[in-house]
């Protein structure tokens, strides 16, 4: 994990337009990359802002869009008009056409990320999968919601993977905070995304900067390499 980009990352989630903006507005005080969720009601029950939100937005920081949708091939072309710089999907979303939605994502110059929940075992993690992908994302929550409950299982799983698989970017996303996010460290990840914990609280940058502080705890101590 030596040479991979360590870094908490704020993550946006909001079904208001004005909201984005303050949001953004906030993260980019302290960060110069966010994640922003993207929901439709269908995959997950919620419903988010659009892509077309995002691009009246005028992005000054680098971003990704994690895609908790059904069918994700339709939201390419809009997310990348509105200069997404990743786009992590949802395996569970498209497992018949993962492969040319991948290859879809890649072709227009951005990163793919594969997003996995809880349940879902390490084994569909296959070498030839991930060798198309610039990152993993577990989830350690049912998805679609801010606060909802950590699910401290996942980091085994995750820990296991590192050690298959010491080369790719790994990230985890869901209900991370100060108490957490040491030991989430060290589990082997090297980007951890944080919602509620950075933006529901009084001071978001001074949350963002403790929870780093944090990270890096676990980042120099941690477990595997």
């Amino acid at each position: 994990m030596t040479n991979l980009i360590k870094r908490v990352v704020p993550a946006v989630l909001t079904d208001s337009p004005a909201a984005l903006l303050s949001m953004l507005q906030c993260a980019g005080i302290f960060s110069n990359w966010v994640q922003i969720d993207i929901t439709d009601g269908l995959f997950v029950p919620s419903v988010s802002i659009t892509s077309k939100d995002i691009a009246g937005v005028g992005m000054k920081i680098g971003w990704e869009a994690h895609l908790m949708v059904q069918d994700p091939e339709k939201y390419i072309e809009d997310f990348y008009l509105a200069g997404a710089k990743r786009l992590t999907i949802h395996y569970e979303a498209e497992k018949g056409g993962l492969y040319d939605v991948i290859e879809h994502i890649t072709s227009l110059g951005m990163g793919a990320g594969l997003a996995v929940n809880p349940e879902m075992p390490v084994t569909v993690l296959s070498d030839g999968l991930v060798s198309r992908l610039e990152s993993v994302l577990f989830l350690a929550v049912h998805p679609g919601f801010y606060g909802a409950k950590f699910m401290p299982e996942v980091l085994e799983k995750i820990n296991l993977f590192r050690r298959l698989c010491p080369g790719v970017s790994i990230g985890i996303d869901g209900g991370i905070k100060a108490s957490n996010i040491t030991r989430v460290a060290q589990s082997g990840v090297n980007e951890i995304c944080v919602g509620s914990a950075i933006f529901a609280q009084p001071d978001a940058a001074a949350s963002f900067v403790d929870l780093t502080s944090l990270a890096l705890e676990g980042w120099e101590n941690k477990k595997i390499d």
